[in-house]
């Protein structure tokens, strides 16, 4: 009797032939391989926290920090608080697992380990008793935009339309969750809201009461960029590093202070680029297209340079 020979495993298919998707799936899967090998973390992708849950969780946050304009339209009496509490529950535990796969991820293990949830907890906990102090900051930011802002009719406008308020509840959130040890969640929360606002503000920022930005768009933030009292920024407003330090075989050094110090009460309009650990003295005022890496001292006025209109004949000026 002859024996039965085992057929061969059909090579799976992938949609309609004329595409050849095969050969990509099969050159995306070697490449993937590859890069897993060069990590060292074998052939299960480490995972990171979740852009999606994080913005239901900042969401979260948001209307328990201002229920009466970001909660439910029918909110209203003893159900506000119950509305805060059970809101506020369901965002630290969300929180808690996507800190904690922060966690795992940086220290490269398989499985979220006990003592990271508990870390996670005391993140959690910690930025719970910060919320009274986020929200009496945000308040400042919210009237410093109403009076700034001749357009501005109401409060209420300015928390549910103005772009810059809505970047500053994500950066204020953020930049305790950043110096509470959860750097990779805070980013992801400064660029969610960069994909919604165009206003990039790193969560290292520091960034001190009355902070209105106005209009927004293009702002930019950096790291180790300080930010005093009663400060307004216009749109596409750079707050950047002049030059980056390298070591001896040209790697970028982190961390460093390499970005600007703005002092209380200045104002700098639109499109001005300031860069370098330079300061920017109190209540100084910086005009807009303002190129800027030299230190200025308080009540300064910097304005661009203007045109010379004059004309030299017969080889004057020469």
């Amino acid at each position: 009797m002859i024996a039965a020979t085992k057929k061969p495993e059909a090579i799976p298919s992938y949609g309609d032939a004329k595409w050849d998707i095969d050969a990509i799936v099969a050159e995306l899967r070697a490449l993937r391989v590859a890069s897993l090998e060069r990590l060292k973390k074998g052939h299960k992708p480490p995972k990171v926290p979740s852009r999606k849950a994080l913005a239901g969780i900042v969401e979260g946050f948001s209307a328990a920090l201002f229920p009466n304009r970001l909660g439910p339209a029918d909110l209203g009496g003893e159900g506000t608080d119950f509305f805060v509490g059970h809101t506020l529950d369901k965002a630290l535990r969300e929180l808690v697992s996507q800190v904690s796969i922060e966690f795992e991820f940086a220290s490269g293990a398989d499985a979220i380990s006990a003592a990271d949830r508990g870390r996670a907890d005391d993140v959690a906990h910690a930025l719970l008793h910060k919320l009274p102090k986020i929200r009496a900051l945000l308040d400042t930011d919210i009237r410093a935009a109403y009076d700034g802002d001749p357009a501005a009719t109401s409060l209420d406008m300015v928390l549910a339309c103005y772009p810059g308020v809505t970047a500053m509840i994500h950066h204020r959130l953020a930049h305790a969750l950043y110096r509470l040890g959860a750097p990779l969640v805070a980013r992801l929360i400064a660029e969610i809201a960069h994909s919604s606002t165009g206003i990039d503000i790193h969560p290292g920022a520091r960034i001190g009461e009355s902070f209105f930005i106005d209009h927004g768009t293009g702002v930019v933030i950096g790291e180790t960029a300080i930010i005093g009292k009663g400060v307004r920024l216009y749109q596409a407003v750079t707050l950047g590093a002049k030059r980056f330090a390298v070591d001896e075989d040209g790697a970028l050094l982190k961390g460093g202070a390499r970005h600007p110090i703005v002092e209380d009460g200045v104002v700098i309009y639109a499109g001005a680029t300031i860069l370098g650990r330079i300061t920017i003295g109190r209540g100084s005022s910086i005009g807009g297209n303002v190129w800027l890496t030299q230190s200025v001292p308080p009540g300064s006025n910097i304005t661009q340079a203007k045109i010379r209109t004059e004309t030299f004949d017969g080889g004057g000026g020469i």
